[in-house]
């Protein structure tokens, strides 16, 4: 069945399942993208990165941080949207073909077990400073940057609903 055929629920995996994929389409010769994030608040600057990380091969998988990490990440109050919603709204996205949930807070573990050919990250870290670097080089993987410049931020959405009632940029 193809992705576009496919519910966004059926497109969120487990992570056994994630792995079998991936490893599928490795061997059928597809390039397999991962890309992470909380994705608390789909915005713009989270569409544009996915959409960026889905040109650099043939089938994504996107990695959703569970609550539990986002909340060590983020502090109190978020995750704003429960894991298991926020991984269905980003594989209702046409460019996902996969989305699993993840407990721990990084995601060289998965990277690991995944081995994706590329590991996509935002323009918030450049080449150097992505912290999983060292597991994707480890099996041959590539690190890329992608997505616009980091103009847009689920916490700077949050403040602004906060202090206006609303999302509305020209509510400020």
């Amino acid at each position: 069945m193809t992705t576009s055929t496919r519910s966004s629920s059926e497109k969120v995996v487990s992570r056994a399942e994630a792995v079998l994929r991936a490893s599928a389409e490795r061997a059928s010769g597809r390039r397999v993208v991962f890309a992470n994030g909380a994705f608390d608040l789909l915005h713009a600057g989270h569409v544009r990165y996915l959409e960026a990380a889905r040109a650099e091969g043939e089938w994504l998988l996107v990695a959703v941080n569970s609550d539990a990490s986002v909340a060590r990440a983020k502090g109190e109050g978020r995750p704003v949207i429960p894991a298991a919603e926020r991984a269905e709204i980003v594989a209702a996205l046409q460019c996902v073909d996969a989305v699993v949930v993840f407990e721990e807070d990084s995601p060289a573990a998965l990277l690991s077990e995944i081995r994706p050919q590329v590991h996509a990250k935002g323009t918030d870290y450049t080449r150097g400073s992505v912290p999983e670097k060292d597991v994707v080089a480890q099996y041959g993987g590539r690190t890329v940057i992608v997505g616009d410049p980091k103009h847009h931020a689920t916490t700077d959405l949050i403040e602004r609903i906060r202090k206006t009632g609303n999302g509305n940029r020209e509510s400020k």
